[in-house]
């Protein structure tokens, strides 16, 4: 990816202050384009809770009049994680409206000034598809983006590409995993938060040109893995 010549290119990263966001937000800014990361955490950036219509709003006005326009949307905010048993009503709208809502509304704010050959990028998770217990209000965000990637990609064809990544477990610590976190996974190793932005910053390049409306999960094959019961010695111990 590089800059064209008439002038440099604006990416947006939500949630972009930690992890993975911020590793997309690093990438990017390595490739020459000028970023624009919101986030709710206090630091060099745009400081705003994103569920809140307002704050979306004075963020895109202020990427505007600064950019007049913008070339990549990276939605990546971390959604609540909380299950049926103890996730509330107002817990789990706060979840959508991080997870889906926003991603839905800056697009739509975003919509009469992506520049020629923009790219939308969601981030997902293997959770779109699989779950584990007492994960219902971040499952079904993820889920929910999932679906809205291949909406706004009908939407917006012929203008804007839209795509999402659906990663697996990345850690974002910097520890090194051995022995079963490691071996279980079918690439041997847990993720890298590099390994979600490398793809981000091809999704949204022009070797890219003829994929949108996509998926891609990354991983490291877990969710092609079946699994049984005496599999590999793993048991199913029901209420453990």
């Amino acid at each position: 990816m590089e800059n064209e010549k008439q002038g440099q290119k604006t990416a947006v990263v939500t949630g972009g202050a930690h992890g993975i966001g911020r590793c997309i937000a690093e990438a990017f800014r390595q490739a020459g384009v000028r970023v624009f990361v919101i986030d709710k955490a206090e630091g060099d950036h745009y400081v705003g809770d994103i569920s809140d219509k307002a704050v979306l709003e004075a963020f895109a006005a202020e990427v505007i009049r600064a950019c007049g326009g913008v070339d990549y949307l990276v939605n990546n905010a971390l959604p609540l994680m909380k299950g049926i048993g103890s996730c509330s009503y107002e817990e789990f709208q706060y979840a959508l409206s991080v997870g889906v809502t926003a991603p839905f509304y800056l697009a739509k704010l975003f919509a009469p000034h992506f520049r020629e050959g923009a790219c939308i990028v969601n981030i997902s998770s293997s959770r779109d598809r699989m779950s584990q217990p007492q994960t219902e209000s971040y499952t079904a965000a993820k889920g929910g983006i999932a679906a809205l990637t291949h909406a706004l990609a009908a939407s917006f064809a012929g203008k804007v590409r839209v795509n999402s990544i659906s990663p697996g477990w990345i850690d974002t610590e910097g520890r090194d995993y051995e022995g079963a976190d490691a071996l279980q996974q079918p690439a041997g190793r847990v993720g890298r938060p590099a390994d979600i932005a490398e793809m981000v910053l091809y999704l949204c390049s022009e070797k890219a040109g003829f994929i949108t409306g996509e998926n891609i999960c990354i991983d490291g094959g877990m969710t092609r893995l079946m699994v049984y019961h005496g599999d590999h010695g793993w048991r199913y111990e029901p209420g453990k």
